[in-house]
């Protein structure tokens, strides 16, 4: 039995016996006992997207754990099949941006235990309050036969344990003051479906030469709390959260340690910009995750109105970036047409296990010191450009009348007064440099073997609104590519790096 609201569904409650000391093989629940209750269902094709099963929790309880599985039967070629997410809300409730979450491990696990002092990772740790919790299963692609369900509650009677002492990272470095910072905005840990545990990614990101990182597991903040062990003066370590929605994903850079971000609603529901002020009103900045992700769920519905940045480049390079750089380019022009505010772009891996290698790619971001707010300054102001790895290393200028200016500036000229537009790179052995403004690809130079050169351009600001660099790999072909073509295939080799533009402003 159950009954529906919306776009959730709850099902009948399920009850366990009150605790009282322990007396004889029918007594009820005492010190150290289990008790069990499994519920069995079925949902079809255009389920709710949540469906919560009240369990009313007596007192007395030291942990809860929860096992679920679901059936798989076969589908037509071309039909999503069986596909299930699963976590909990505790006795403060299901309320939407409320206090009540505990944890989700989306589809990644079919398991998880809370108690006092400890829980698997992805949930956070706490009391077991009496009352009624929720188990919330999340069926986001169901076969067209339905899909056949079992979750399985057992509590354990007795004393909680000691509390859990969470170690959240400091908010600062040692860093280099205002100076250049690299660091990978996107990385996932066991604490949510990547197979890393948080020691192996910070150490991944050292060995990629980055200076900090954001931790971003989905729809969960329990990483937060063992991110100090791996933090130091050589690795700011910044919490965040990726918001994995129905109609796209979000990364929550910068959450205050331990804040979590609500992910259950859809683009009709209106409620995203609500979460994103929540995440602003904290310090943090709202960037959509690679919007052009073909797997379910994943493409961006919500707009940019509401966004700080955009993830434009997302791990190894593919045709999806392309189209990202692309509507995020087109959208330079219109921002500079209408005067209204641009969006920076940015570069992550989104690594989650092996082979994915953390800082593939990544962002260089200029910064007055090696803290969360200053690097997130750096971020919403644009001042950044995206690099494949630590080897790649460029310098972006405008030069005009005796006046410099770098990514993220406004260089203002005289309508026909030259402006000397120049890109010092290295790290990328027979790259093809592209410069592009609002009129699109203008200029286009290849590197030497070396991977080192420098690449100058004239225009002027009756020409160009504004200026971006793009350096890319050889194509599969061994040639460099042309930007000014037509044909059936990709006419560019992946991307070594990209720039935020310059604006250039005619006085």
């Amino acid at each position: 039995m159950a009954a529906a609201t919306g776009a959730a569904l709850t099902l009948v409650p399920v009850s366990f016996p009150r605790a009282r000391a322990a007396t004889g093989p029918a007594a009820a629940p005492g010190g150290g006992e289990e008790v069990s209750r499994t519920v069995t269902g079925h949902l079809e094709t255009g389920a709710a997207d949540f469906v919560y099963l009240p369990v009313e929790v007596p007192k007395g309880v030291q942990k809860i754990a929860v096992e679920y599985s679901y059936d798989k039967p076969a589908v037509p070629a071309g039909t999503p099949g069986n596909s299930g997410d699963i976590g909990v809300f505790d006795q403060r409730g299901v309320k939407l941006g409320g206090k009540g979450f505990r944890g989700w491990s989306g589809g990644f696990r079919t398991s998880f235990e809370i108690s006092a002092a400890e829980a698997t990772p992805g949930y956070l740790p706490g009391p077991i309050g009496a009352g009624t919790w929720n188990i919330v299963l999340g069926p986001y692609q169901v076969a067209p036969q339905g899909m056949d369900y079992q979750v399985k509650i057992t509590l354990t009677y007795g004393r909680g344990g000691a509390p859990f002492t969470p170690n959240y990272p400091p908010t600062r470095a040692k860093g280099r003051g205002r100076a250049w910072y690299r660091g990978d905005g996107h990385l996932h840990t066991v604490h949510s479906d990547g197979r890393r545990l948080p020691s192996e990614v910070a150490a991944g990101a050292r060995a990629a030469g980055l200076d900090f990182m954001v931790s971003t597991d989905h729809n969960t903040s329990s990483s937060h709390a063992v991110w100090g062990e791996y933090a130091g003066d050589d690795l700011l370590i910044i919490t965040g959260e990726e918001v994995t929605t129905r109609n796209g994903h979000w990364l929550a850079l910068g959450l205050p340690a331990g804040e979590w971000v609500d992910w259950r609603y859809r683009s009709r529901d209106d409620d995203f910009a609500r979460f994103a002020r929540q995440v602003r009103r904290s310090g943090g900045a709202v960037v959509p995750a690679h919007p052009y992700c073909p797997y379910v769920a994943c493409q961006w519905k919500f707009g940019y109105d509401d966004a700080d940045a955009v993830e434009v480049w997302n791990g190894p390079w593919t045709y999806d970036d392309e189209s990202a750089v692309d509507t995020w380019d087109a959208r330079l022009g219109e921002a500079v047409r209408s005067g209204k505010g641009w969006l920076p772009a940015m570069g992550n891996s989104d690594a989650h296990s092996e082979p994915q290698v953390i800082g593939l790619p990544h962002n260089v971001v200029y910064a007055d010191e090696l803290s969360t707010g200053a690097v997130l300054d750096g971020i919403r102001a644009g001042r950044s450009w995206i690099a494949e790895s630590s080897t790649v290393n460029l310098a972006f200028t405008a030069t005009a009348g005796g006046r410099t200016a770098g990514i993220a500036d406004t260089l203002a000229a005289k309508a026909d007064a030259p402006v000397d537009v120049r890109l010092e790179v290295s790290g990328v052995p027979n790259g093809t440099v592209r410069f592009i403004t609002d009129e699109g690809q203008m200029h286009q130079e290849s590197l030497p073997a070396s991977g080192a050169g420098t690449v100058v351009w004239r225009t002027t600001t009756s020409l160009a609104a504004y200026v971006r660099a793009e350096v890319r790999h050889l194509m599969a072909d061994g040639s460099p590519g042309k930007g000014n073509t037509m044909g059936p295939s990709l006419v560019w080799g992946p991307m070594a790096a990209l720039t935020n533009p310059i604006f250039l402003n005619r006085t």
